[in-house]
């Protein structure tokens, strides 16, 4: 997956695209893939990089919701539970099962969560990744050593889902790259065409060299999560608002903090939301609040009475009490949440997702969440296709299965997210002494594997590299503003820019990335 070569690939041709997908998260690639594999000439354009936004910034579950459970919305839970099956099938190496306990401080907290634990489990059905059981209060405290043991009554164990999210979001683009789709990031849709009263493409600028496109579709979808309403304000400039935008944040700790491989789940916090204690690659991801901002923002920052907030519950639950000098990195991701007609608090609002065409036939989907991503955009092609007047071909991405898929990525060790992949990644650090490097003594990430996202995975900036490409931003915000200036070396190397380039991206990564500090 070259920008070059998609580059040439979208001024290279007049023809008509069927679909032009704005957005470049979950929805939005999830839509490239189900298009392009039914044969539609389809083209997504991101304004920054793939999954920038909230598709990077997530709880890294795939799950079916035990809080919507709690609302009642057993239709969303029963969906997104087969698509965790679907994840977990089509994307092994990404995917994987995790325990979870819900400590119980009552008596009536055992039975209670218990009763609605099974029925998890029984809406899962083959799909299920583990049935749930009572436990103890010793075997609660042999799976989770620093739980508080004060008031402990024992807890239920359960099992769900966990993945890296923006690794993902890479594996769906140069899946839909393979399935013939074209994908830009930093690309911005600064305008739509209008022809007789009907959406016909869209204006486009190349965010690195400022060149403009304009480029015309059967169909334009708009995937943008939290952007959704600017689109639809380009297609009609009295359009009501859908999204109302939450903001969740999480911190992250030293695996001290809660070692072992089970995850902590709180199902009701004083704001009304799960809060979650989980492993995740070799630290401890706590989260999430739920505080309701007024705009959209590519780069919100975490507030300091959301931080109060999780060192106050975190506290509550482990015998360590977390301290901001404890944070390795702190991150803040904004929900697209379709309007509450209610004037409820966010948290009371569900995941499901909308799909929406206007009068002139832009197709909007928003909502939902991660783990239905790929039931989202079966959904918008369907209508879409049919929008467009395109021929009806059935979705395959039910067995489709992602870049990088294998059934046991295990053995790659640190290269394992790769997947499929490992191997040629192995090999390419093997070309050059100096690739096979470590950049930093506390971060398994190698030289090398810049060259590889530069090459293969259309990482433009270090922060691609950095956040997405390898998740070292969020995992020890220090490390990877120390790593800077090596990355951006690399990368300089292989886009051929020059050492104004790589001063300009290490100062701006450096003021990025402060951003993720707390102390």
């Amino acid at each position: 997956m070259n920008r070059d070569t998609m580059l040439d690939a979208l001024t290279g041709t007049t023809e008509l695209w069927d679909f032009v997908i704005v957005g470049g998260g979950a929805t939005g690639l999830g839509c490239a893939i189900e298009a392009a594999s039914r044969g539609y000439r389809t083209l997504l354009l991101e304004q920054s990089d793939f999954a920038k936004g909230t598709s990077s910034r997530s709880t890294k579950l795939v799950h079916g919701g035990v809080r919507y459970l709690r609302q009642g919305n057993v239709a969303l839970v029963l969906e997104a539970l087969k698509e965790r099956g679907l994840l977990l099938q089509n994307a092994p190496h990404l995917v994987r099962d995790l325990p979870f306990v819900v400590p119980n401080y009552a008596w009536w907290e055992g039975p209670f969560y218990g009763i609605g634990l099974k029925m998890y489990d029984l809406l899962a059905g083959r799909s299920g990744f583990g049935r749930s059981e009572h436990l103890s209060k010793e075997e609660t405290l042999a799976r989770l050593p620093t739980l508080e043991p004060d008031g402990l009554d024992g807890g239920v164990i359960y099992y769900d889902g966990q993945f890296d999210d923006a690794r993902l979001a890479i594996n769906l683009a140069q899946t839909a790259a393979e399935q013939g789709g074209v994908l830009l990031n930093y690309v911005e849709v600064v305008g739509l065409i209008h022809e007789h009263d009907e959406v016909r493409g869209v204006l486009a600028r190349d965010v690195e060299t400022g060149t403009e496109h304009e480029i015309r579709a059967k169909a334009v979808i708009n995937a943008t999560g939290i952007f959704t309403d600017q689109i639809r304000r380009m297609d009609d400039a009295e359009a009501k608002p859908m999204i109302t935008t939450s903001q969740g944040i999480h911190i992250v700790l030293d695996r001290q903090f809660l070692p072992g491989t089970t995850a902590i789940m709180v199902p009701k916090t004083d704001d009304g939301r799960v809060l979650f204690a989980i492993p995740w690659h070799d630290r401890v991801l706590v989260g999430t609040t739920d505080t309701e901002v007024p705009k959209a923002e590519l780069e919100p920052r975490p507030l300091a009475e959301e931080l109060d907030y999780l060192f106050e519950h975190t506290a509550r639950y482990l015998t360590q009490n977390p301290t901001a000098e404890d944070v390795l990195s702190t991150f803040a991701g904004l929900r697209p949440l379709v309007g509450n007609p209610d004037g409820e608090g966010t948290a009371a609002l569900s995941r499901d997702h909308t799909l929406h065409i206007s009068k002139s036939g832009l197709v909007t989907i928003t909502g939902g969440k991660w783990t239905t991503y790929r039931k989202m955009a079966e959904d918008t092609i369907d209508q879409a296709a049919t929008l467009a007047d395109l021929p009806d071909r059935d979705s395959v991405t039910r067995t489709l299965p992602i870049h990088g898929h294998h059934p046991d990525s295990g053995p790659f060790g640190d290269l394992a997210d790769y997947g499929s992949d490992a191997p040629a990644v192995q090999a390419l650090i093997e070309e050059r002494e100096a690739w096979g490097e470590r950049l930093h003594p506390d971060r398994p990430v190698r030289a090398g594997e810049v060259v590889w996202s530069v090459r293969h995975e259309m990482a433009r900036t270090v922060e691609d590299v950095l956040s997405r490409r390898r998740r070292t931003l969020l995992l020890d915000a220090r490390a990877s503003i120390e790593m800077a200036p090596a990355v951006a070396a690399l990368m300089a190397e292989e886009l051929g820019r020059d050492e104004a380039w790589q001063r300009e991206q290490i100062e701006v990564y450096r003021a990025l990335a402060s951003g993720y500090l707390v102390a």
